[in-house]
Order: structure tokens, then sequence, then C-alpha cells
């Protein structure tokens, strides 16, 4: 029992200081944000919220915003519907589309976002896509649809079929099989699956560097463009806010999946 205790205690004491070793960068990020200066240091030599309001008085930055959150609605909106529709379709395929769909659905996830950025900027060039919306949403969404698509064949792995073929056997089609049975079994994990693709699109830089231009910048690209001309604490407030969005995002993605069954799996 000592050594079972030992062992516990060990695995916890360590468990946190990877947390905090995780977390002390996000916590310096925020700390700075604060700062009075136009110098960008920790800790600060001065605190002050100037450069939150030089941030909401900057129309260059929240159209920077605007841009990011319209991108990743639209990603959370159509990695969602990809991933849904293919762990679906996996689940009442009777045939061998599992083991070919699965790996397909990885390999955006294997190549480099400089790779998928320049292939895409030539293709959208091609198609008269490039600078749009609907060339980075559509850019994001290869990274957004596997998770979003392994998300939900967790869900689906847990869900009781047999409802499904009772509704079928009771005259309902596949539609309205699919949405008064299936999707109010679901609704938690595709909320959960969209979270997961707009954080997803709101972080990511590589993709969007090479499709944006300055109508379509978002927060990660101007952030780039700002730090290469000057380092002042502007990035830590960016930084702030999308940390926060993250946060909430988590936070609102734990709810939805039953926070009591959470707590039971980690204790």
């Amino acid at each position: 029992m000592r050594r079972e205790r030992l062992e516990t205690a060990a695995f916890r004491a360590g468990y946190l200081a990877l947390l905090a070793l995780m977390l002390l960068p996000l916590l310096v990020v925020v700390v700075t944000s604060f700062s009075g200066t136009g110098r960008l240091a920790f800790p600060p030599e001065s605190y002050s919220l100037m450069w939150y309001v030089e941030f909401l008085d900057s129309v260059r930055w929240l159209d920077a915003f605007t841009n990011s959150i319209v991108i990743g609605v639209g990603t959370a909106l159509v990695a969602t519907l990809l991933g849904v529709m293919g762990a679906f379709g996996q689940e009442i395929d009777d045939g061998s589309l599992g083991s070919i769909l699965a790996p397909l659905v990885l390999i955006p996830l294997l190549i480099p976002p400089v790779i998928l950025g320049i292939t895409l900027l030539m293709y959208f060039n091609e198609v008269g896509l490039r600078g749009s919306y609907a060339s980075i949403v559509l850019a994001h969404t290869l990274w957004a649809t596997p998770l979003v698509y392994f998300v939900m064949r967790s869900v689906f792995s847990r869900f009781d079929w047999q409802q499904l073929d009772a509704a079928q056997d009771l005259g309902a089609g596949p539609v309205q099989s699919f949405v008064h049975v299936v999707l109010p079994n679901v609704k938690h994990g595709i909320f959960v699956g969209g979270l997961l693709a707009f954080i997803i699109s709101l972080q990511e830089f590589v993709m969007a560097l090479f499709l944006s231009t300055p109508s379509t910048e978002t927060i990660p690209v101007l952030a780039w463009t700002e730090i290469r001309q000057a380092l002042d604490p502007m990035v830590s407030v960016v930084s702030t806010f999308l940390i926060v969005i993250s946060v909430v995002g988590i936070l609102l993605a734990v709810v939805a999946t039953n926070l009591e069954w959470l707590s039971k799996q980690l204790s």
C-alpha cells in the first residue's frame, strides 16, 4: 500500500509539474499584455490597460479579429458537416469503407502546412478564389475535419444503433431517423467537434499566411506582420484574446460532454 501511495504521489507531482510547465508561457503572455510601456518585457516595468484600449481603437486589428471569427465559424460549419457525415457513413456501411476512410482522413494532418499552403495557393489562384474567405475556410477544413471525424467516431461507438433500426422498422426514412433518433443522442459530440474545429481555425497561421490578403488577414497573420516590424505588448494582447477564446471553448466542451463523467474519469 505504501508503494502504491508513493507511485500515486509521484504521478500526481509529475502531472502537476507538466501542467505548470505548459501554463507558464501562457501566464507570461497574459501578464505582459498589461505592460504600461512600449517595451515587451517580463515582468513589466509598470501595468496599464493602454494596449487593450489601443487594440479596441485599431480598425486593422478589429478587422483581423472579425476575419478570424468569420473564418473560424465557416470552418466549424463545413468541418462539422463533413466529419459527422463521414463518421456516420462509416458506422452504417457494411463494406470496407472503414479500413479506407480513416487513413485518408489522416492524410492532411501528416502533410506540412507549408506544403499545403503553397499547393492551395496555386490551386485557388487558378480557380479565382485566392484571398477569399472561402479559400481560407477550405484550407482550415483540411485540418479541422479529421478532428471532428474522430470525435464523432468515438461518440457513435457509444450509440445504441438498435434505436436507428427500430425507427426504420417503424417506417421512418433515412433523414427522419437521423434527425429524430441519432441527432438528439449525439448533439453534444457534434457541438464539441465544432468547437475544436473553430479553435483550430482560430489558431492556424501558415496556410492563412499564404492564402490571405490585407482584406482577409487573420489575427495570427497580422500578429506575424507586426512582430517583424516591432515587438510590443500588442502581440501579447492579441495572444491573450486567443487564449481566452480557446479556454472558454474548452470549458464549453467539457460542460457539453458531462462534467461529472469527466471528473470521474480523471479521478
